[in-house]
């Protein structure tokens, strides 16, 4: 799996994810399906949020949540097209995120997979913005919430990326 990705600091300090290039193009729709075969090279795997000290474990439902969700399929535009490439930065979002805030589990249908409840994080990436001649012009930023379930053999797993709201401005130059 090629990446072209990194993780960079803003002029606040603050961290955040570079996707340096744009994988799933569309004017109109994305195709899920190919982003949902992109993800599969990351089930098994797993990463660190360094600011919690937590492992994160990608498991085999993932990439069917993360490309199927109900929050998914509502999306349109230039967040869905967001969505769809940040699945690039998979691993440097997890990385980078904090805030983590607790949830417990409050739907009968995820009792088994998410036995000890739901967390969620905080992270940002952001994806360039090409000119008429090809080239990167800026980059648009953008905040997310990751969704980690907490599962009853007591490990906690990638569930989805949620609530993905573009920034006013524009972040760094290129």
């Amino acid at each position: 799996m090629e990446r072209d990705v990194e993780i960079v600091t803003d002029s606040k300090g603050k961290k955040l994810v570079r996707i340096n290039d744009i994988r799933f193009k569309g004017k109109r729709n994305i195709d899920w399906d190919d982003v949902k075969n992109y993800l599969r090279d990351y089930v098994g795997k797993m990463y660190e949020i360094s600011n919690a000290d937590d492992m994160i474990f990608i498991g085999t439902d993932f990439p069917d949540e993360y490309a199927g969700s109900r929050y998914t399929h509502k999306l349109m535009g230039t967040i869905a097209k967001a969505k769809a490439n940040a699945a690039q930065g998979i691993p440097e979002m997890l990385e980078i995120a904090d805030n983590k805030r607790y949830r417990e589990n409050a739907d009968e249908r995820h009792i088994r997979d998410a036995k000890y409840g739901w967390y969620r994080y905080d992270s940002r990436f952001e994806l360039p913005v090409y000119s008429e001649s090809g080239g990167i012009e800026r980059y648009n930023l953008f905040r997310a919430t990751i969704l980690i379930r907490h599962a009853a053999d007591e490990k906690m797993y990638l569930y989805d990326i949620l609530d993905i709201k573009k920034e006013t401005s524009n972040s760094l130059d290129p």
